[in-house]
C-alpha cells in the first residue's frame, strides 16, 4: 500500500496554543508513517512540518507563488504552482484526510474542497460548519492531536 497522505491546514499567523497542537500533529503524522502534505508557508504549515520533520517524516510544501525558497525550512518537497489559494484544491485532493487547525478563510476553502471530495475532515479548534439545512457536516472535532491523527488516518482507511 502507498504511505498515507494526510493535509495539515490552518492559518498563517495562528494563536500560540494552536501552533503547539500543529506541531504535536506532525510529529504524530510522523511517527505513524504518514506524508504530510500542507501550503508549505508559516504558521501553522511552518509547525506541523516541523514537528514532522523532527520526528524522522516527511513533508510537501504547495506553495501559492512561484518559488521554492517561500517554502519554511521543513518542507522536504516544494511544489510551486502560481496559482495562489487556487492551490488549496491540489492540497486536498493529493490527500487521504484533512486536519484544520485554527485557519481563516483559506482554511474555510480547504475544508469545504475537502467535504465536496469526500475527503475525511478532522478540526482542531478551527471552523464550525453548518449546512442551510441543519443537516450534520461530518466534521470530527477533537482539540487532542494524537486523536486528530488517529481519526483522520481511521477514516481515510474506510473510505
Amino acid at each position: 500500500m502507498a504511505t498515507m497522505i494526510v493535509a495539515v491546514v490552518g492559518a498563517s499567523q495562528p494563536r500560540p496554543e494552536s501552533l503547539e497542537k500543529a506541531e504535536a500533529v506532525g510529529r504524530e503524522l510522523a511517527k505513524r508513517g504518514c506524508t504530510l502534505i500542507c501550503g508549505g508557508l508559516g504558521g501553522i504549515m511552518e509547525a506541523a512540518c516541523r514537528g514532522a520533520r523532527e520526528a524522522g517524516g516527511r513533508t510537501v510544501g504547495v506553495l501559492p507563488g512561484r518559488e521554492p525558497a517561500e517554502a519554511n525550512r521543513f518542507v522536504e518537497l516544494p511544489i510551486v504552482t502560481g496559482m495562489g489559494e487556487a492551490r488549496n484544491l491540489i492540497i486536498v485532493l493529493s490527500a487521504d484526510a484533512v486536519i484544520a487547525i485554527d485557519g481563516g478563510y483559506g482554511t474555510l476553502s480547504e475544508i469545504a474542497f475537502a467535504l465536496a471530495n469526500q475527503r475525511p475532515v478532522v478540526g482542531l479548534s478551527t471552523w464550525k460548519v453548518a449546512s442551510e439545512n441543519f443537516e450534520d457536516v461530518p466534521i470530527y472535532r477533537t482539540e487532542d492531536p494524537v486523536d486528530a491523527v488517529e481519526h483522520a488516518i481511521r477514516a481515510a482507511e474506510g473510505k
